[in-house]
């Protein structure tokens, strides 16, 4: 069984999308196989692939063999998009609806040479012994959170994406690993070694000190109506005026002596 959808961009997210959607409908595998390609080979996927109980398998370098069959699939897609112009789509969800009914009845519902007396896909998908695995909405949300590195600094906090959270005391120096939905990060959950994971608490500076004394009468700012400075200013020069008056007229004196 396969799934597939058209992207206007191309990242590892729609990697992660596809392979999320594609577990959700058809079920847990029990392995994957994916390119070289870094966009599948990532942290994110060995994480997931973990949590679901998936092996994780990759082709093998420079062996185009190995996804013979994907190529196959691809041909098959060039096919699609030839018939796609006869009628162009209006919109990219238009374009992926139709793609899933092709896919359906061209692909997993035909016959295929490379199987057992030319069943179909979705007959041999149907004949496995094996169940079929589903999982949980909020347990297949876990599995597929995404997860960063950070070291604990000094304080017991690790900075991530401009705030700073709480890791604790006895972790200062080790590299923890964050779990987070890339959607809401108001809730992280840190993951170490040994140690069931726990949620992180953003810290908050000043949450545990108290009110601010008021200022003390008499400190604070006092209107007033004159400036303390200019007068201040005006009696030091009326002062030095004063001092420098003669206290003696010379002249008076000289007069008498005539």
């Amino acid at each position: 069984m396969i799934h597939g959808m058209f992207y206007r961009t191309l990242d590892q997210t729609i990697v992660q999308e596809g392979f999320r959607r594609s577990v959700s409908e058809y079920g847990v595998p029990e392995r994957v196989y994916f390119d070289n390609g870094k966009q599948y080979k990532t942290k994110w996927m060995s994480r997931a692939c973990a949590k679901l109980g998936t092996r994780l398998l990759y082709a093998k370098p420079y062996s185009p063999e190995s996804k013979g069959k994907v190529e196959r699939f691809n041909r098959n897609v060039d096919v699609f998009l030839q018939e796609i112009q006869l009628n162009p789509p209006v919109s990219l969800e238009q374009l992926n609806r139709q793609f899933y009914f092709w896919s359906k009845q061209w692909y997993q519902e035909h016959s295929h040479s490379a199987l057992p007396d030319g069943e179909t896909p979705q007959t041999v998908f149907q004949k496995d012994s094996e169940p079929i695995r589903y999982i949980d909405p909020e347990e297949l949300s876990r599995a597929f959170l995404h997860t960063e590195s950070r070291k604990v600094d000094k304080s017991g906090c690790i900075n991530f994406r401009g705030e700073k959270y709480e890791v604790g005391l006895p972790f200062i120096g080790e590299q923890v690993d964050v779990v987070f939905d890339p959607c809401d990060i108001s809730e992280l959950t840190i993951e170490y070694k040994d140690h069931t994971p726990w949620q992180a608490t953003k810290l908050i500076i000043g949450k545990s000190t108290g009110k601010r004394p008021e200022m003390p009468k008499g400190i604070g700012k006092v209107s007033s109506e004159h400036s303390r400075i200019i007068d201040a200013a005006e009696k030091v020069e009326l002062e030095k005026d004063r001092i420098q008056t003669p206290v003696i007229s010379y002249k008076a004196v000289e007069r008498r002596l005539r």
